[in-house]
């Protein structure tokens, strides 16, 4: 498994910008692809993006397609994620995950190491 550990998350006005960040260690980083997820209150765990190892194929959730981006750093083991024109809905736990799998889907059964998750929350 990966140990990952997010950073970044706080509270910030709509409209507003938020970096969060994953730093990784244990297997090889740079051989995961590894995902974005978020928890709000009521809800169930909500994809948000992921990337391959290469960074060659990006998905998101069309919840947030043209506001956020993912990024990785494979030298520094860790994956961003960018978050602009936040929204009151975009209110969550936020959680890194790594899979082992090639062409994982956007679920959280084909990630196997998650962080602890960093909570943003977004005024309105």
């Amino acid at each position: 498994q990966v140990q990952l550990v997010e950073s970044g998350g706080g509270l910030v006005e709509a409209g507003g910008s938020l970096r969060l960040s994953c730093a990784a260690s244990g297997r090889t980083f740079s051989n995961n692809n590894m995902g974005w997820f978020r928890l709000a209150p009521g809800k169930e765990r909500e994809f948000v993006a992921s990337i391959s190892w290469s960074a060659s194929r990006i998905n998101y959730a069309d919840s947030v397609k043209g506001r956020f981006t993912i990024s990785r750093d494979n030298a520094k083991n860790t994956v961003y994620l960018q978050m602009n024109s936040l929204k009151p809905e975009d209110t969550a736990v936020y959680y890194c995950a790594a899979s082992p799998f090639r062409y994982p889907a956007p679920q959280p059964a084909d990630f196997d190491s998650w962080g602890q998750g960093t909570r943003v929350t977004v005024s309105s």
